[in-house]
């Protein structure tokens, strides 16, 4: 059996992640202190409560398991958190980090996936944004992940280590058998904003600036189905197991097609309607650091890594969040 460390696979990303790997025959354990994770939703493997401050933690996990790779879905990531308290990110995202690597690189675990993000960017400088565009991170959240990034560079050329550092742009949707979902508190992403407002969880949903340019003059963004993500970490994991991947390597992941606050609205509000329900919209001012229009290029993720986009409908990613908002929903009524 192939055993795999995934740190913070109680949370949204690594909950569906762990269930993909389980069902490809991989032997899972997942380490997550349930910060942010859910112990509900750790449905496969086995789960280890802790964190990667916990130094004994880790050097006992890597003394009683041979794990072939590690996945790391741990940071803290929440901008506006970062910028008041940038603190609790190099010490988790930066520090926290180094800690894993230090005893996976002592242990001889030469693979390492890591979830980085579009923040690593900072304002876009063209659209989309391929592997090439410059990294000029204007949040301490960015900042943080790209300073691993830099690290899992220096990792390989002194020590040898294998990375791949996979960059979302905006993870949303939820599983189609409607075991897991998106459950963030508090909740900051705008789909699962929106069908809280059609449950009935959230009064309305605020629609912060109609005046950027693009089309209906809402912010553009491109919109990754949680388990395309999922897909594309389990190829990077069967690219580095078979040594295809070697070094320090990064990709950015995407639709590559943008969906605007408001087209992301009115998906919503017609996969809603078909079970009588609506929603109510407010318009807000524009929110500070807002970039027009946020589009990757993921050419390369699918050239290298043969990934391929399944989910990549919008009204398909609104009816699995759906499904599972009407879950949450009917659990808060009872």
């Amino acid at each position: 059996m192939t055993h795999i460390l995934v740190v913070g696979g109680a949370g949204y990303i690594g909950s569906h992640m762990v269930k993909q790997l389980s069902r490809s025959g991989y032997e899972v354990v997942v380490l997550d202190n349930l910060s942010t994770g859910f112990r509900e939703f750790s449905l496969y493997g086995e789960l280890v409560v802790g964190d990667l401050a916990n130094l004994n933690l880790l050097e006992h996990l890597f003394s009683t398991h041979k794990f072939s790779a590690v996945m790391h879905f741990a940071a803290s990531s929440l901008v506006g958190e970062s910028v008041t308290n940038p603190a609790k990110y190099y010490r988790n995202n930066v520090a926290g980090t180094l800690n894993l690597l230090d005893v996976m690189v002592r242990h001889g675990v030469k693979n390492f996936i890591f979830s980085s993000t579009a923040a690593t960017f900072g304002e876009p400088e063209y659209t989309p944004i391929d592997e090439r565009h410059p990294q000029n991170p204007i949040n301490p959240y960015g900042a943080s992940k790209l300073m691993v990034e830099r690290i899992l560079q220096d990792y390989a050329s002194a020590y040898g280590l294998n990375s791949v550092c996979l960059r979302y742009f905006n993870a949303c949707g939820a599983d189609p058998d409607g075991e897991l979902g998106e459950c963030h508190n508090p909740e900051t992403h705008l789909i699962p904003l929106v069908l809280q407002a059609a449950s009935g969880r959230r009064e309305s949903i605020k629609v912060f600036g109609r005046d950027y340019a693009t089309e209906d003059g809402t912010c553009i963004r491109d919109y990754i189905h949680v388990e395309d993500l999922c897909s594309a970490h389990g190829l990077a994991l069967q690219h580095l197991l078979s040594q295809h991947i070697q070094g320090a390597q990064a990709y950015n992941l995407g639709n590559g097609q943008g969906f605007s606050v408001q087209q992301i609205i009115d998906a919503a509000i017609k996969v809603v309607a078909e079970q009588g329900y609506k929603l109510k919209v407010e318009e807000a001012e524009r929110r500070a650091g807002d970039p027009a229009v946020l589009v990757a290029d993921a050419t390369r993720a699918k050239n290298e890594l043969g990934w391929q986009p399944k989910f990549d409908s919008i009204d398909t990613i609104i009816r699995h969040a759906w499904q599972w908002e009407l879950k949450q929903a009917a659990k808060l009524n009872h």
